[in-house]
């Protein structure tokens, strides 16, 4: 039967007996150069297998097409408790990233005052919610066109504080007139913003609250802006879901020459001159959401009220049909393509031109 052999210490233990090398300086010697040799070879082991790791990671944070937005805004982590009557609750989000992908984790709880929820326009109460996102550090212009985004499948941007932009509404009218705030059928879209026909509720943030309790924003976030604590200069405020970062208001008048002045961005779409054909010109009744029953046969719908009343004339502002362009900004000085957030319709990108 073979002998088992153990060491502990000075000792060498048998099955049957224990011996202590010291006492044989040969052996010792010899049991010695087994420890150190192993030392160097586990020491060896560990050291390439991290270095070999660390590679590995860097080899997938490259970024081998046009633009790269590693090391921005990936560091951050807040908790703030927002005593705004309408929320009492923190608002909770950290950006971060794992060398491929930023990834955002948040509620959804504004960090900044809102409105009055629940409001006559806007029934819905401010609730927490569960976001975990991943954007792509190295994003990719994929259509010059951009990519519509219809639909609650693909939220189209995150502010920072994790409140998602979503300027689009379910709101609907038919030929007929007929609407529906929420949910509604028919062709024409309804604006949340920039008429006064429908009332949305939304609040100084341009935003509203949805019936699941989710707080977000239409258009220009302007407490956020104040909270950022760049009202007057190029603020990043959140990311789109292809990857490129989100601006508000403003830009350099020179999009490449970062010592050019600031200006106020505008867009390139403006109201047509002449309401589309079969466009309901009136208000007859209000079937779905608040106000739902109410009949208003002699009230006009003023153009604007309608995403269809809006047309693209490619160069009339400063934006492109998704809002956005290329150029350098405070985070990015060798130039990305970034969206922006405006005052005036779109306010906000309805396409993305990016992979999502």
């Amino acid at each position: 039967m073979k002998k088992r052999f153990y060491i502990l210490g000075s000792n060498i233990y048998t099955q049957s007996a224990r011996v202590n090398i010291n006492s044989c300086p040969r052996f010792k010697n010899k049991i010695m150069n087994v420890k150190i040799s192993l030392f160097f070879i586990i020491t060896f082991l560990i050291f390439f297998s991290c270095k070999s790791t660390d590679e590995i990671i860097e080899d997938e944070a490259n970024c081998t097409g046009d633009y790269s937005t590693e090391n921005v805004l990936t560091n951050i982590n807040e908790e703030i408790y927002n005593d705004d009557e309408s929320v009492k609750s923190y608002s909770r989000y950290s950006w971060t990233s794992d060398g491929i992908d930023r990834i955002l984790s948040g509620n959804g709880i504004p960090n900044h005052e809102v409105g009055t929820f629940p409001n006559v326009d806007n029934p819905n109460t401010i609730t927490e919610q569960n976001f975990n996102k991943r954007f792509t550090l190295c994003p990719e212009i994929i259509t010059e066109s951009g990519l519509e985004i219809v639909g609650p499948a693909l939220v189209i941007a995150y502010a920072l504080n994790s409140v998602k932009f979503d300027p689009a509404t379910a709101g609907r009218c038919n030929d007929a007139g007929e609407c529906s705030l929420a949910q509604g059928q028919g062709n024409w879209n309804i604006e949340a913003l920039g008429h006064d026909t429908f009332n949305f509720g939304d609040d100084m943030n341009h935003a509203h609250v949805q019936p699941n309790g989710t707080y977000h924003y239409h258009g220009m976030p302007e407490l956020l802006i104040d909270f950022l604590g760049d009202n007057k200069g190029m603020t990043i405020v959140g990311w789109a879901s292809d990857g490129f970062p989100v601006y508000a208001r403003y830009g350099f008048s020179d999009p490449n020459d970062p010592s050019s002045s600031i200006k106020s961005i505008k867009p390139s779409y403006r109201l047509k001159t002449e309401p589309d054909s079969n466009r309901p010109m009136v208000l007859n009744s209000l079937i779905g959401g608040p106000g739902q029953g109410t009949t208003n046969p002699n009230t006009p719908i003023s153009m604007g009220a309608f995403t269809q009343d809006y047309e693209y004339v490619d160069g009339l502002g400063d934006l492109d049909r998704c809002n956005g362009r290329y150029g350098v900004t405070p985070e990015f000085p060798d130039g990305i393509y970034y969206y922006v957030v405006t005052d005036d319709f779109p306010f906000f990108t309805r396409c993305l031109k990016g992979d999502v």
